[in-house]
């Protein structure tokens, strides 16, 4: 792309006001609207590139872009939502009256690649929960993720006041702000409760309003950091696999629903909007087949 093309004043307060759009009314996560603002700023210069304005363009500069992008070698996941990007975009425009036809609509959508999610065996976590001198903090974040399938954003969010003891759940602000109420296990509690303890020992802040995690410099523990923290354990655990905190999010879906968890549960405690996007923690170990065969064929 030539780097010698540059956005016009006007083409940069939309992209302002569109940055605005998706915070206040769609309520995007950060990464979601970092990338969405790139996707629109590497689309907009591709346009000007061919000579073309943006608002007068129609569906065949979109499918150029699409193919343009589709050169690149990036993944489906990342075309898909570059697409997505695109549609919101318009959407946006013609909503403001910037445009009078919106040149995505009815363009059908970029379908992603389903990958079957990496997950750790119930004996991976359990070779993480057999190593010695763990520090509370850490392995409470550890427990956490694993027993409530949290995503590290939600995690490092959470105050001591969202956690009930007495009834043994938390409560978490998701994607778009939409709170849920999430159950965890007694052990990961039990460990929660040592670690908050330990701080008021110590005299670190301790009230409602505190966050759960903590960093070093007794500020709220950040996503980096928590990720590495994740990493380092499970190294120490001797696991080879890059185990990062979502592929604990994938490990507590999938133990769930093959201890039999249902799926609507599970979609739930996840926090997704669509049962489809939980449908991808369907897929189970040939042991787990063989087991349910053998406890429900008649002619086993």
């Amino acid at each position: 792309m030539d780097q010698n093309t540059e956005l016009t004043t006007e083409d940069e307060y939309r992209i302002i006001s569109f940055k605005r759009y998706l915070k206040a009314e769609r309520n995007f996560s950060i990464h979601t609207l970092r990338a969405y603002m790139k996707d629109i700023h590497d689309f907009i210069l591709f346009v000007q590139k061919g000579g073309l304005d943006f608002t007068k363009i129609n569906k065949y500069s979109i499918r150029k872009f699409i193919e343009e992008v589709n050169n690149r070698n990036l993944s489906r996941a990342t075309i898909a939502r570059k697409f997505a990007a695109l549609r919101t975009f318009y959407k946006f425009l013609m909503i403001n009256n910037i445009i009078i036809k919106n040149p995505v609509e009815n363009m059908p959508g970029q379908k992603k690649c389903k990958k079957i999610p990496l997950f750790l065996t119930e004996s991976e976590m359990q070779m993480f929960f057999n190593l010695d001198n763990v520090k509370l903090r850490d392995k409470a974040i550890i427990e956490l993720l694993y027993s409530s399938g949290l995503r590290i954003e939600e995690l490092i969010n959470l105050d001591i006041g969202d956690i009930d003891f007495t009834s043994n759940v938390i409560k978490v602000i998701g994607k778009g702000n939409k709170e849920r109420i999430v159950p965890i296990g007694d052990s990961c509690l039990f460990t929660i409760k040592n670690y908050i303890d330990e701080r008021k020992d110590s005299g670190l802040p301790y009230n409602v309003k505190s966050p759960v995690f903590l960093s070093n410099h007794i500020l709220r523990l950040g996503q980096r950091t928590a990720r590495r923290i994740v990493k380092k354990w499970f190294f120490k655990a001797g696991i080879a696999k890059n185990i990062s905190p979502h592929i604990l999010r994938h490990t507590f879906a999938t133990h769930m629903i093959d201890r039999g968890c249902d799926l609507r549960s599970v979609q739930e405690m996840l926090g997704h909007k669509n049962l489809s996007t939980t449908q991808i923690y369907t897929h189970v170990t040939i042991e787990s087949l063989k087991k349910v065969y053998e406890k429900t064929h008649p002619r086993k």
